[in-house]
């Protein structure tokens, strides 16, 4: 009986590893975030960067993918978005957007648009300006 449901089970997972489902491809996004100040950020300041599907007015934007994390080196900053083909939506508008952070407070922030299409053709590398947020 043991045999019967080991051979039953190991049948199911030849199965399942079998059967894989086609994913959409992945794409990403280069690009730089600089800013005009010229002064050097301290060693605790942290870079997040999001893609955005920013379509709805009066909602939250969907973030389709983002990067955070400590900066190494000085201006221009280097990042890279990967996102899934299957998730652009025909008629959505989708931006870039940039953050620097020094001990939970703001330092530097995108203060306009950075549209995208996703459609292969951006210009990449994409070149992100934040500016002070005080």
């Amino acid at each position: 009986m043991k045999k019967l449901v080991l051979l039953v089970f190991s049948a199911l997972l030849a199965a399942c590893q079998s059967t894989t489902l086609p994913t959409a491809p992945t794409k990403s996004l280069n690009g730089e975030v600089f800013y005009l100040q010229r002064i050097a950020l301290p060693a605790t300041a942290i870079l997040t960067v999001s893609l955005q599907d920013v379509s709805l007015a009066d909602a939250p934007a969907a973030i389709l993918d983002q990067q955070s994390g400590p900066i190494k080196g000085q201006v221009p900053l280097p990042f890279k978005l990967s996102y899934d083909q299957s998730q652009v939506k025909p008629g959505h508008r989708y931006a870039v957007s940039a953050r620097i952070e020094v001990d939970g407070q703001l330092m530097f922030i995108t203060t306009e648009q950075h549209s995208v299409q996703l459609d292969g053709n951006d210009p990449q590398p994409l070149k992100i300006r934040v500016n002070a947020a005080r």
